[in-house]
């Protein structure tokens, strides 16, 4: 390094560095210089700590600027958190960062510069509390009257828990859990924050009782002291707690973030324990009161209901007054109950006779004789339709079985395994031709059923007939004949031929001579027109 700084007039003769081996060399010097300092400024660019862990920011003043890096390690470990703005005292050593020919300090520890540095930090932490609504009035809670259980966060080895439990003891002894806490130094604030978020995760049918009621106390002492309880962390475990959270942080002068927080703050922690029970006594005293007059008020109101009962009593009719017209009325029912029985069993009597006179043997035995010659009827013509239809499946059998018999002889000559598997076809088809023929019989029968119900000779059978003309047509209507044409009339048994005539006259027209020949040969004996 002396090489380095001489003032030769020649510069030949100076060293030559690489710029590796300078910017070591300047990294030495500087932290040997600066291993330990303190510097008071304050805080800029700080946005948190870093996904790494550590928190890089500025220290400034009216004039200068130094970069400034806390390790993950020390940063756990700082008393006061980094806020923007904030003037502080750090102490720690100045080092450089050779990639960017920068100098920055490695800050170890951190307190605020100073009471009236604390107290900016405090206000500027109250005024942003109060913009997010944590110290908002209409979401505090109301303290439950009797709790059942109280939760106490506080230390387990001061003199604030001895006082809570003693007097607590005296008004009103309910179950107590406390959950200790570091109140003051490194991490307390963390500590009583998850304290009370740790009341709240309590299970309400748990093994361990969750309280009704919850109190955060500590003894008085300085703002250094008290400053655990102005933690964010805290405040805002505090704001959201489901159970009503009752603030009793040092003394009545001494007033933190959480009591704002709070559903409510007590001067003193003997003060929160007066908040959160009653007196036993005072309300044994006021339930004995309560009960006496209760006694008092149920006696005068029996005896008011008995006097109103009595003249009540005076005022009703007696017992005969009350059923004297009820048992005329009976009275006169049962006269005529007998009358009654007698004149209902003759219009009974009646009505049975004029139905039975509907009926005779002789009506009965027509209409069952009628029955059975429709019931005979369908039989003959089921059994028909039957005849037909097997008759039908036999040739078509017949057909199949001509065809399977001249399988064999075309099939003769081959392997005995073409002959077993012929025969396997045979059975298959055998049983495939009969369940066809079941199918078929079974459609045969649905569709003459439905021609037999659709056939107009069912028509015929009840006394209509069919007019066709000379070519076998059906004619519908009288207009589309003329005088003296053919016409066959179609009877249920058979046809009759005919000849027209003319229906506008009486006298009956001369038929031509094709059917004059036609009616001497249909009618030798000459009987005359049907029209």
């Amino acid at each position: 390094m002396s090489n380095f700084f001489s003032d030769s007039a020649s510069p030949s003769n100076l060293s030559e560095f690489t710029v590796s081996e300078l910017s070591g060399s300047i990294k030495r010097t500087i932290e040997t210089a600066f291993d330990h300092v303190r510097v008071r400024g304050e805080i800029s660019g700080y946005r948190g700590p870093h996904s790494s862990g550590h928190a890089y920011f500025a220290l400034k003043d009216d004039k200068a600027r130094i970069d400034a890096v806390v390790w993950k390690g020390s940063f756990s470990k700082l008393k006061y958190r980094p806020e923007e703005g904030m003037e502080v005292i750090a102490t720690g050593r100045i080092t450089t960062f050779p990639g960017s020919s920068k100098y920055q300090i490695v800050i170890e520890q951190m307190e605020p510069a100073g009471a009236g540095a604390l107290m900016a930090m405090l206000e500027e932490r109250k005024r942003r509390f109060a913009a997010e609504g944590l110290f908002d009035p209409a979401a505090k809670q109301l303290l439950p009257f009797m709790p059942k259980v109280i939760g106490v966060v506080t230390s387990p080895t001061g003199a604030v828990i001895r006082d809570i439990l003693h007097r607590i003891s005296d008004r009103f002894p309910v179950h107590v859990l406390v959950w200790p806490v570091k109140v003051q130094g490194e991490g307390s604030g963390d500590d009583v924050a998850n304290a009370i978020r740790g009341f709240n995760a309590l299970p309400l049918a748990g093994n361990i009782p969750r309280p009704d009621v919850l109190i955060v106390a500590r003894g008085g002492g300085s703002l250094e002291d008290l400053w655990s309880f102005n933690d964010e962390a805290v405040v805002r475990a505090a704001a959201e707690s489901d159970i009503p959270l009752i603030s009793a942080v040092g003394h009545e002068t001494d007033w933190t973030l959480i009591d704002y927080a709070a559903d409510m703050r007590a001067p003193t922690p003997t003060g929160a324990a007066e908040m959160a029970v009653p007196v036993k006594a005072e309300l044994q005293a006021q339930v004995a009161g309560l009960s006496a007059r209760l006694q008092g008020a149920i006696s005068r109101q029996m005896d008011n209901r008995r006097q109103g009962l009595r003249a009540l009593t005076r005022a009703l009719p007696s017992l005969d007054q009350l059923l004297a017209l009820p048992r005329r009325r009976f009275d006169e029912a049962a006269a005529g109950l007998g009358r009654g029985l007698e004149m209902n069993t003759m219009a009974k009597r009646r009505h049975f006779e004029r139905a039975a006179a509907r009926l005779s043997p002789d009506m009965l035995a027509r209409r069952l004789m009628e029955r059975r010659q429709r019931i005979g009827e369908r039989m003959m013509l089921a059994e028909r339709i039957v005849e037909r239809l097997l008759e039908r499946q036999k040739a078509r059998l017949g057909r199949f079985d001509a065809s399977l018999t001249a399988i064999p002889a075309r099939l003769k000559g081959q392997t005995e395994r073409a002959r077993d598997r012929l025969e396997s076809l045979g059975r298959r088809a055998d049983g495939a031709v009969v369940s066809d023929l079941r199918r078929a019989r079974a459609a045969i029968a649905a569709q003459d059923r439905v021609l037999q119900s659709l056939s107009y000779m069912n028509v015929l059978k009840r006394g209509y007939a069919v007019i066709r003309d000379g070519q076998d047509r059906p004619v519908s209507r009288a207009e589309g004949l003329g005088t003296g044409e053919a016409i066959a009339i179609q009877f249920a048994d058979g046809r009759v031929q005919a000849v027209t005539g003319d229906t506008a006259t009486t006298a009956p027209a001369k038929p031509s001579p094709k059917a004059a020949a036609r009616k001497t040969e249909q009618d030798p004996d000459n009987q005359g027109r049907l029209f």
